[in-house]
């Protein structure tokens, strides 16, 4: 199979930070503090602070690239300048997290309300309650949403709304 790494325009979502060498973006929405980020290279992302990425700190843009790899849920993503965009992971992974979302990497295309979203890493509600679906905004944790609960999603109460979306069941089925 051949892979077709996606060009950089396609990740780079929201805030852009320039460094030498590498541009890392940050999609706010989609961070779900998981931190992998600031265990990695604590001197570049600084939540406490503003800007809260400084890629000044690092030299090596290679390393910052590797860091931001590591990030479940596609809320960064890089351009190291000069070379090629992160390529899609081979297979392609669904792992569930116990009591969260779901984390896929690969070479993905994702429904969005927006459209069609071309993406190598995501993690994706499973609790049905998140606010920026088909993406886990980290409401499961909120509302104390456990993946073996009956039904498998948020009951309506937990979601505090009493009408599912359409969308939320994750086979298609309306809920009776």
């Amino acid at each position: 199979m051949t892979q077709h790494p996606l060009p950089h325009d396609d990740l780079l979502r929201g805030k852009a930070y320039a460094g030498d060498g590498v541009t890392v973006s940050y999609d706010a929405p989609r961070c779900t503090h998981v931190a992998n980020c600031v265990r990695g290279l604590p001197a570049v992302f600084r939540p406490g602070e503003r800007p809260w990425i400084q890629l000044w700190n690092e030299a090596d843009a290679a390393r910052v690239a590797e860091v931001v790899r590591t990030c479940p849920t596609g809320a960064l993503h890089y351009a190291l300048h000069g070379a090629p965009p992160e390529a899609p992971a081979v297979p392609t992974t669904i792992t569930p997290v116990t009591d969260g979302p779901l984390t896929l990497r690969g070479d993905l295309v994702i429904q969005t309300p927006a459209g069609e979203l071309r993406e190598v890493r995501a993690a994706l509600c499973r609790c049905g309650a998140s606010g920026n679906k088909p993406f886990c905004d980290g409401t499961h944790a909120r509302i104390g949403w456990k993946s073996d609960q009956p039904g498998g999603q948020a009951t309506p109460d937990q979601r505090g709304d009493g009408h599912p979306e359409e969308g939320q069941q994750a086979d298609g089925a309306r809920p009776g």
